[in-house]
């Protein structure tokens, strides 16, 4: 993806008096060569496929550790039942998790089928549910209690959009400013979705990340994109104990066009490719059984 540079001006020109956006945008890619995720004629196959890489997001989760106890949950619209939505059982390990093992919920938390063991995570329902319901868009949501996510949130500050990376969040990131504590009924389920709006993800106050996708995949990456950035901030902001340091903001005409190219969703499904394949490859896939 296109690299930008920039000194913080928003309006900083080159050499001939065009904008940097300019300049960047006529190396802009083209993603017309790229794989693409598949299509299904059969809407059980896409069932089990979603499934399958659902699965997979668990195992990622557990490799990057936003796993603790039985926090966080993810979810997947159902292609065949839209009203509802697959998700993983409470208290059954992320890095063992196997297609198998997902439940279907819907919202409302009542058990429609899936795996041996099928305890309901509430929040997981009063979050997931609600986000689903206002969000058409949205095939996939993502939340835990990440070490990073939870920290940046615990300040109650928006993410700077000081580097390439963050600007896939640029005006597509919501700040949560209020913590209500567990989220076990449906009226604070709703506030995290009206707070969410249109954007992909949101910083929730004093608990965590959550992020959503038109696929698995994009918001599996966006929730990890997102951890790294909290971490990267966390970092800029303590280097600027020393004397003359500040964190330098994106300009604006920047940051929106580097967000047109990696902040899409395709950006973001072909960005977690690699972390599925490594998946995939780690395990044997037996998170498919």
């Amino acid at each position: 993806m296109t690299d930008t540079h920039t000194n913080g001006n928003s309006h900083a020109n080159s050499t001939n008096g065009t904008s940097a956006a300019d300049d960047v945008g006529k190396a802009a890619m083209d993603f017309s060569m790229f794989p693409k995720p598949p299509k299904f004629d059969d809407k059980k196959e896409e069932r089990e496929y979603l499934k399958g890489r659902l699965a997979a997001a668990f195992r990622i989760f557990a490799k990057f550790g936003f796993d603790e106890g039985v926090a966080g949950h993810i979810t997947c619209r159902d292609p065949i039942e839209p009203d509802t939505f697959w998700v993983n059982p409470f208290g059954v390990s992320f890095g063992l998790m196997k297609r198998s093992d997902l439940v279907r919920i819907n919202h409302e938390g009542k058990v429609i089928d899936g795996g041996p063991c099928r305890l309901i995570n509430r929040a997981a329902v009063m979050i997931h549910a609600a986000v689903h319901h206002a969000r058409p868009d949205v095939l996939c949501a993502a939340h835990s209690h990440s070490i990073y996510g939870r920290t940046f949130a615990s300040l109650g500050m928006p993410l700077s959009i000081s580097t390439q990376d963050a600007c896939a969040f640029y005006e597509d990131l919501a700040l949560y400013n209020q913590f209500g504590g567990v989220v076990l009924d449906e009226e604070e389920g709703g506030h995290i979705a009206k707070a969410i709006g249109s954007k992909k993800a949101v910083i929730l106050q004093n608990h965590g990340l959550l992020t959503t996708g038109e696929t698995i995949e994009s918001t599996v990456f966006w929730f990890v994109s997102l951890e790294k950035l909290c971490h990267s901030q966390l970092l800029a902001m303590a280097a600027c104990a020393y004397p003359g340091a500040s964190i330098k903001e994106i300009g604006e005409e920047e940051a929106k066009y580097t967000h047109k190219t990696v902040g899409s969703s395709y950006a973001g499904w072909f960005s977690a490719k690699p972390l599925f394949d490594n998946i995939a490859k780690e395990t044997g896939e037996d998170y498919l059984e």
